[in-house]
C-alpha cells in the first residue's frame, strides 16, 4: 500500500523535532562563536520556504500521475510543511509581541 515504512516515519518526525529545537539550523561563523540573529532567522525562513516548495512538487509530481510518488509521500511532506509554517507564524508573532512590548516601555 504504502512505500514509507514506520522506521523512516519515526526518523523524519525525530529530524523535525530536532528542527523544530534549532539544531539543524546553519549557524553562520559558529567557529567563531559569531552568531548573527538575522542570519539564522533568514535561515529558518529559508528552511520553511524549501519544505513548502518540495511539498509543492510532490503534489504536483503526484498529480501528474507519477508512479515513484505515493500519496502516503504527500500526505507526510504537506504536513511536515504546515508543522513548520505554522511554527514560523508562532515565532514572528512572538518577535512582535515582544518588539510591542519594548515600544511601550518608558525610557
Amino acid at each position: 500500500m504504502s512505500d514509507i515504512g514506520v522506521s523512516q516515519l519515526l526518523s523524519q518526525l525525530r529530524s523535525t523535532a530536532e528542527l523544530a529545537q534549532g539544531v539543524q539550523l546553519k549557524r553562520p561563523d559558529e567557529a567563531k562563536g559569531d552568531v548573527d540573529f538575522s542570519s539564522l532567522l533568514k535561515n529558518a525562513v529559508d528552511h520553511v520556504n524549501e519544505t513548502g516548495q518540495a511539498s509543492k512538487s510532490l503534489k504536483k509530481a503526484f498529480e501528474l500521475g507519477d508512479p515513484n510518488v505515493d500519496i502516503a509521500q504527500v500526505m507526510v511532506a504537506s504536513q511536515k510543511a504546515g508543522v513548520e509554517f505554522q511554527l514560523m507564524l508562532n515565532v514572528r508573532n512572538r518577535l512582535i509581541s515582544a518588539y510591542q512590548d519594548v515600544m511601550k516601555m518608558a525610557i
